[in-house]
């Protein structure tokens, strides 16, 4: 039987399961969407200690100081989904695509549907981007931590790739050495 070592911990948005396996991150969940784990086949230990190098990381992210994760990812599903996620491993920071997008990326140009049921399978929410899939008419749909969280994705990543600029003499005075 596999242990895998998790924690829980709070985000800007809401709580965050993470488990870990001795490769790398299995899972990154929304709390409130945790999918059960095979009793017979893996048993949790919590460690925060162990799971310090990814909310540490997570933690960058989320203060828009971290555009790419350095992580080990342990990976687990289908061939498709596999190959689902890469693609959305290669997603750049900031950008979007579209569910047939992913499915020309991957070889697939029809299967925009089970590339859509493979994104809603994917286990380590924010690290594999499935944030950054929208709508082939550029609207938001179909995520895993509800919508609300899909925008605030987005718009955390595209804040800190277009920060404000400070407008008044006073500002600039004080941002400006």
């Amino acid at each position: 039987m596999e242990t895998l070592l998790y924690f829980r911990t709070l985000s800007p948005v809401g709580p965050l399961f993470l488990a870990a396996s001795t490769k790398g991150l299995v899972r990154l969940e929304f709390e409130a969407r945790v999918q059960n784990l095979n009793p017979k086949t893996a048993q949790l230990k919590e460690s925060s200690k162990v799971l310090a190098p990814y909310l540490n990381q997570l933690n960058e992210y989320f203060a828009g100081r971290r555009r790419e994760f350095s992580i080990p990812l342990d990976l687990r599903g289908t061939d498709f989904q596999l190959e689902c996620w890469r693609a959305l491993l290669d997603i750049p920071y900031g950008e979007t695509r579209s569910y047939r997008d992913l499915a020309r990326t991957i070889g697939h140009p029809n299967a925009f549907r089970a590339v859509g049921m493979s994104n809603n399978r994917n286990p380590i929410a924010i690290v594999v981007p499935c944030h950054r899939v929208i709508a082939a008419d550029g609207s938001l749909c179909g995520y895993g931590g509800g919508l609300d969280i899909k925008r605030k994705l987005l718009d955390l990543e595209q804040a800190s790739l277009h920060p404000s600029v400070p407008t008044s003499k006073a500002a600039r005075a004080s941002a400006w050495p």
